[in-house]
C-alpha cells in the first residue's frame, strides 16, 4: 500500500480521482489546492503526488517547483485539460514523472500510477534544449526509466491529431528511443539520447541521435527488420538466447507506420517523419 496525495480544486474530480487510486489498494489523502498540498506534506511524506495545475492560491506547476526545492522523495503525475506545449514541457523541465490530459480513463491513471511506484524516487534528470511548440528538443539519460517516462509527455505534444498517427507515431517513437538507449547508450545514465520533435501544419519529424558508434544492418539477427519472410518472428529466439529484453520491432515498425526513415551514414541518428494530409514532393 503505497500513499498518494491527490491534489485538485474541483471537488467531483478530486473524489472521483481518489476513488480511482483507493481502488488500486492504495492509502489516499486529498488536497484542494497548492497550498493546502504544501501543508500537508510538511507533515507527512507521500508516494506519488497526482495533481491538477490550475487552482487557486498555488498552481500545480509551483508545488511540483515547491517538491523539487525541498527534494521530497515523491513522484509527481500532472493532470491537466490544457495540454498546451509551454504547459507539458515545463513539467518535463521541472521533472514531473508523467503526465495526464483530462478527461482520461481510470486505467490511464493506475497505469501511469503504478509506473511511478516501481521507478527510483530520485529520476534521471531530462533537459530541455528547446521549448517553442513546433521545436521540441530534449536530452535524455539512456535510462529504461526516461524512455517509458517520456512517452506520457510526447503524446501530449500532438493530443490535436487523429488517434491513428498518434498510436503510429508514438509506437516508433518509443520503439526508436529504446534502440538507442540500448544500443547506443547501453542503458548508461551517464550518457545521452538528443531528441528532437519538428512539427509543421504538413508534417511531424522526430530525430533521434546516440552516443554510440553506430551499426550495419547485416549485424542485426536479434531485430524484425532482418528476419526471413517464412520466420516473421524468429529475431525473439535470437533475443532470448542472447539474454536480450523483448523487441526489436522498431525499424522494422517505423518503414511500416511511417512515411520516411532515414539514417545517418554511422547510422547512430536516425530521422523518420509522418505526413498530415497529401505526402508532399
Amino acid at each position: 500500500m503505497a500513499r498518494i496525495l491527490v491534489v485538485e480544486d474541483d471537488p467531483q474530480v478530486r473524489e472521483v480521482v481518489c476513488a480511482i487510486v483507493a481502488m488500486d489498494g492504495h492509502q489516499v489523502v486529498s488536497a484542494h489546492d497548492g497550498q493546502n498540498a504544501a501543508e500537508r506534506m510538511e507533515r507527512e511524506s507521500f508516494d506519488v503526488i497526482v495533481s491538477d495545475v490550475w487552482m487557486p492560491r498555488m498552481n500545480g506547476m509551483e508545488l511540483l517547483g515547491h517538491v523539487q526545492a525541498q527534494q521530497l522523495p515523491s513522484r509527481f503525475i500532472i493532470m491537466t485539460g490544457d495540454n498546451t506545449p509551454e504547459t507539458v514541457l515545463d513539467a518535463v523541465r521541472n521533472q514531473a514523472y508523467g503526465y495526464l490530459r483530462k478527461p482520461f480513463e481510470p486505467k490511464q491513471l493506475l497505469v501511469l500510477l503504478r509506473a511511478a511506484l516501481e521507478s527510483p524516487q530520485v529520476l534521471a534528470p531530462i533537459e530541455v534544449i528547446s521549448s517553442k511548440a513546433e521545436w521540441v528538443e530534449l536530452l535524455l539519460p539512456c535510462s529504461l526509466e526516461v524512455a517509458e517516462r517520456i512517452g506520457s509527455f510526447m503524446d501530449q505534444l500532438k493530443a490535436d491529431l487523429s488517434g491513428e498517427v498518434r498510436e503510429a507515431v508514438g509506437k516508433v517513437f518509443r520503439e526508436l528511443l529504446l534502440n538507442a538507449i540500448e544500443w547506443g547508450g547501453h542503458f548508461d545514465p551517464k550518457r545521452k539520447v538528443r531528441v528532437a520533435y519538428l512539427r509543421t501544419p504538413r508534417m511531424l519529424l522526430y530525430r533521434i541521435a546516440d552516443p554510440g558508434g553506430g551499426f550495419k544492418f547485416e549485424g542485426l539477427d536479434h531485430a524484425a527488420v532482418n528476419n526471413p519472410p517464412d520466420q516473421p518472428a524468429g529475431h525473439l529466439r535470437v533475443r532470448a538466447e542472447k539474454g536480450i529484453r523483448p523487441g526489436g520491432f522498431g525499424i522494422f515498425l517505423a518503414r511500416q507506420l511511417v512515411d520516411d526513415l532515414l539514417y545517418n551514414e554511422a547510422q547512430n541518428e536516425v530521422v523518420f517523419i509522418k505526413y498530415l494530409g497529401n505526402k508532399a514532393y
